[in-house]
């Protein structure tokens, strides 16, 4: 495609798009490097009538209520408002250009409306498709965003705009010619930002928060998970403090916890001290505050890969929502090695395989001569990793491919924190200042720990790798780790406190053996009376069958175990001293079931 630059001075403050580019010319990408520059407002402005397709709901209401916009005859279309409300509109505005603003979801509703008036909306308006970066990064989760693509190239006049444009390979806008626009800044637009890489982000960030305590700025952080941000709130005791912006669906998820303070809307009024937004607000939404708030950005890894910020267009955009600027940048992230790290190259080469894969199962498919080999092939075909990449109509989506691309190329970034310095290094929009925080247990720990697949004795032999790890617990930090692994196995961490790990790797972490050892190692410390009653309970369990000869045996063991000598002798009945039993057979011969126990 072809490039055209635009200088863009500063003099004295940034000047408006408008100024540069007083009308975004058809058929073009605009990249205009800078958020804020007014794109969207010199399209509602234009003279002429306009569809302008915002990313999501937040950015459409913020411009429509907007006083600046007040006489420009704006509508929003989302969920919610009907193609009946969009007609009335539009006959409603006589004279006045049309300013419709739609999500790409609603954009069908706008289509129908115009078709139901007999007016050709092809041919009368003019289709502008803002923050198209998210045509890739949302095609993933939102199937689809992409929907008005097929009408896009439709339009006699249409254009695409960002700040952090991303390539782009659907054919049909070179089959149609597009150009692409670059506004070019003639000053330094860099802003420092600090990387803080650590193995534990919770700590990390408590310590971030900590630094910005005594300031009178509100804190504004960024994270794409509900989930992270209230167990955040939850264990530094900010939930009194905090505001949550997000998804409807969040929303109510957090008030089902009893948190409050979210909303799906960001107003100036419902700030709190500290702010949270996840990517619902990453993107497009103007935050107009008179102080310049710190802004914190978190990825963990090892939590949701989904929290991974991209440094060439989550971070740009991030700082970009802030209009009257801010006072500070951090962005603290772990990374992990396990993620995979290829080229462009080696993921084109997996794109064409899964490809050619795909398309020749799909020929025997079509080629089966009988209904059970094709019910075989349509199996097969289900299966392939390829489908993924095709719309609904089973054609090549070429968002879809491209998400791809940018997503295993991001993965890259996070594989360990030289390649997230570099990744930032190679952005003119930061000048980044790493830092590194490390701790005794980290991330990688903390999801071992919580690891639900793994059997009772991987947790266990888990929880004491990482009690080694913490050693005698100096710090704060490390006693509260230690208390969130008593809460997760308290056994274990009993276990350890009591007779180290040299003891439970020798009995192999059998709960009977080292129950038995922590009894015994009491008792040479400290006789309390019930040692013999603890270790025969500790044998035997209520519901359980056990002949006279087992019970006799493992009596007469447990008091040679701590060198008592029994007061009487002991029989197959000695076990009715310490439960209620019925007799019974077990195997043929006579024994006991244990019903309940007696002391």
């Amino acid at each position: 495609m072809k490039t055209i630059s635009i200088k863009q001075n500063e003099l004295g403050k940034v000047q408006y798009l408008t100024e540069v580019l007083p009308e975004i010319p058809t058929n073009t990408i605009l990249y205009k490097k800078l958020t804020g520059l007014g794109a969207t407002y010199g399209e509602i402005k234009a003279k002429r009538n306009s569809i302008i397709i915002e990313p999501n709901v937040p950015v459409i209401i913020g411009k429509c209520n907007d006083p600046k916009h007040k006489a420009d005859n704006l509508f929003g279309v989302y969920e919610g408002v009907y193609t009946d409300a969009i007609v009335t509109y539009l006959e409603k505005s006589g004279k006045k250009y049309y300013k419709l603003l739609t999500t790409p979801e609603s954009f069908p509703k706008i289509k129908s409306a115009f078709e139901e008036l007999e007016v050709d909306i092809y041919s009368s308006c003019f289709l502008l498709f803002d923050e198209c970066h998210k045509l890739v990064k949302d095609a993933d989760y939102r199937s689809d965003i992409a929907l008005p693509l097929h009408d896009f190239f439709r339009f006699e006049r249409k254009a695409l705009v960002s700040a952090t444009p991303i390539e782009l390979s659907d054919p049909r806008f070179k089959e149609q010619q597009f150009q692409t626009v670059e506004v070019e800044p003639t000053f330094d637009y860099s802003k420092e930002i600090r990387l803080y890489h650590t193995n534990n982000t919770l700590q990390t960030f408590k310590d971030a928060l900590q630094k910005q305590r005594g300031k009178a700025e509100p804190c504004c952080i960024f994270i794409n998970s509900t989930d992270i941000i209230y167990a955040l709130m939850k264990q530094l005791d900010l939930l009194e403090q905090s505001a949550v912006f997000c998804a409807p669906k969040s929303v109510e998820k957090l008030k089902r916890n009893k948190f409050k303070n979210a909303s799906e809307q960001w107003d100036k009024s419902k700030m709190k001290r500290y702010n949270f937004f996840t990517s619902r607000f990453f993107n497009a939404v103007d935050i107009e505050l008179e102080e310049r708030p710190d802004v914190i950005i978190l990825t963990d890894v090892f939590f949701a890969e989904h929290t991974m910020i991209d440094p060439h267009t989550d971070a740009i955009q991030i700082v970009g929502r802030f209009r009257n600027g801010i006072s500070s940048i951090t962005h603290i992230s772990n990374t992990n090695k396990g993620l995979p790290q290829r080229t462009q190259d080696e993921i084109r080469g997996y794109l064409i395989c899964s490809k050619e894969i795909y398309r020749t199962m799909k020929n025997f498919y079509d080629c089966a001569s009988d209904r059970a080999s094709r019910d075989a092939y349509r199996a097969a075909l289900e299966s392939l990793p390829f489908n993924r990449m095709l719309d609904k109509d089973g054609k090549e989506n070429w968002f879809a491919i491209d998400n791809y691309m940018d997503e295993e190329i991001m993965k890259n970034y996070y594989h360990d924190e030289y390649s997230l310095c570099e990744a930032y290094n190679n952005r003119t929009s930061f000048l980044p200042y790493h830092e590194g925080f490390y701790y005794s247990v980290g991330d990688s720990e903390r999801l071992k720990k919580e690891n639900k697949s793994q059997s009772i004795k991987e947790k266990r032999k888990e929880i004491v790798r990482q009690l080694e790890m913490l050693g005698e617990c100096t710090t704060e930090m490390e006693l509260e780790y230690k208390r969130d692994l008593m809460a997760a196995e308290p056994f274990i961490v009993k276990v350890y406190d009591t007779v180290g790990k040299a003891v439970i790797e020798k009995l192999n972490y059998s709960k009977k053996g080292i129950t038995e050892a922590m009894i015994q190692k009491q008792y040479s410390e400290k006789a309390t009376g019930t040692e013999v009653i603890q270790l025969i309970k500790n044998s035997f369990q209520v519901g359980n069958k056990y002949s006279c000869k087992c019970i006799k045996e493992e009596i007469s063991r447990i008091y040679g175990l701590l060198e008592i000598h029994p007061p009487k002798a002991i029989t197959g009945k000695t076990i009715s001293d310490f439960f209620t039993v019925s007799e019974c057979k077990v195997k043929g011969d006579r024994g006991y079931l244990l019903i309940s126990e007696i002391m």
